[in-house]
């Protein structure tokens, strides 16, 4: 094994690199594979170049994650952006694909740069040490690790697909929980954007069920919300967020239990939710309280964060762009809402809790599964390009299969 800095055994190519905003992208549309940060983020109608490459993140790649791929191979005509660096490998020292696998188990906390943002410069990169055997072993190594990720990857993507599997089916249950086809069958109406409702259940404009609440703060003081598409209304300190924070939250509006929020500028995205305590939130978002009492806070936050209604949202949102549509006031207030009668809805959350309970045992089970077929992706990497086994002697010995038959077996546990 030799041990050599990679700007010694690769060419930068970085000089090549062109940015492109999305406008610039939009007007050049074609086949070519335009490059970010760790991925295709486009497709462009020319190639800044057509060659078999090594391409290594530079900013916003997953260095921390030894379970992502932070360097690729490619072989053919892309467009690369300033995100990601360009090394053409010396062919008679190294093997692109060795190579590529040996940089996904670098350890990058050595050669990162950044306060906000991770970022692998040059320099840095031209730095990182490569262990490297001969060319014939380079090569076999390669190939080995590419028939042995094929495999895995090939598991989780079946995994991937399974919990899309699940996705549909928790959408299939909302739908049928928001309109009332989880309980038992009854004479249905029209109800506009939801198709069918049962003919017991009022269907009401918001404006008759939420009334904007006008409330300040005036210390800044009170527990600081957020509304997001994925969780819904949610304490602020409880999630990992690197966004702006004010100097001070006076002025900002008052939330109180049971509150509709509602973010005004990604309401498309379904950012908003039924808030469970009281608090504040950024003056930027809509705050309504509730003055129909025949509505459960539980199966508002199911309307409200369902799909349908999201879809409602949006197609009632203004702006000159789907980026910046904006959900103000009185569009929502026009929006037709379902109000069933108590029992009703009492019924439908409890279904519905019961019914994806199942759904999210599944997908925490699968998920574990992912993350052992993803651990042992990068453990295998590292274990080969590190000469810690014989790639001849680990497949005659069957160890991927023991391994994934372990996976397996601690799955059905």
């Amino acid at each position: 094994m030799k041990r050599t800095r990679l700007r010694w055994l690769a060419k930068n190519l970085d000089y090549l690199r062109i940015p492109l905003n999305a406008t610039e992208r939009a007007e050049r549309q074609g086949d070519v594979p335009y490059w970010g940060a760790n991925r295709i983020v486009d497709h462009v109608d020319t190639a800044l170049l057509d060659e078999r490459v090594v391409l290594v993140g530079e900013d916003g790649a997953p260095f921390f994650d030894r379970t992502k791929d932070v360097a690729f191979v490619s072989d053919g005509p892309i467009w690369p952006n300033n995100h990601i660096h360009i090394l053409k490998p010396n062919p008679r020292m190294l093997e692109d694909r060795f190579l590529a696998y040996f940089l996904n188990h670098v350890e990058y906390a050595w050669y990162i740069n950044g306060s906000t943002r991770d970022k692998l410069t040059q320099a840095q990169l031209g730095n990182i040490e490569v262990l490297y055997p001969d060319l014939d072993s380079q090569k076999a190594i390669a190939d080995f690790l590419d028939r042995e990720t094929a495999r895995i990857d090939a598991l989780v993507e079946k995994r991937n697909a399974f919990n899309a599997l699940l996705d549909e089916v928790a959408r299939s249950l909302i739908a049928d929980a928001i309109n009332g086809r989880l309980i038992e069958s009854q004479e249905r109406q029209d109800a506009a954007w939801l198709g069918t409702v049962p003919k017991t259940w009022d269907m009401r404009r918001m404006r008759f069920i939420y009334r904007e609440r006008v409330g300040r703060s005036e210390t800044g003081e009170e527990e600081l919300l957020s509304a997001s598409h994925l969780t819904g209304v949610t304490k602020r300190s409880e999630k990992e967020v690197n966004m702006f924070l004010a100097e001070s939250n006076v002025g900002y509006k008052k939330v109180m239990r049971n509150d509709l929020v509602v973010n005004t500028m990604w309401a498309w995205m379904g950012a908003m939710g039924i808030s469970p305590e009281e608090g504040i939130i950024s003056p930027s978002y809509g705050v309504y309280r509730p003055i129909d009492q025949r509505l459960s806070p539980e199966f508002a936050d199911l309307v409200v964060r369902s799909p349908q209604f999201t879809a409602e949202a949006t197609r009632r949102s203004k702006g000159i762009h789907s980026s910046r549509l904006r959900l103000y006031t009185d569009a929502l207030y026009d929006i037709v809402f379902p109000v069933p009668p108590l029992d009703d809805q009492t019924r439908l959350v409890e279904q519905l809790a019961r019914r994806r309970s199942r759904e999210n045992a599944l997908r925490e089970k699968n998920e574990q599964a992912i993350a052992l077929l993803q651990e042992l992706r990068a453990s295998l990497i590292t274990a080969a390009v590190t000469g810690q086994i014989d790639p001849a002697t680990y497949r005659r010995n069957s160890t991927t299969d023991r391994a994934l038959d372990r996976i397996a077996e601690e799955m059905t546990q």
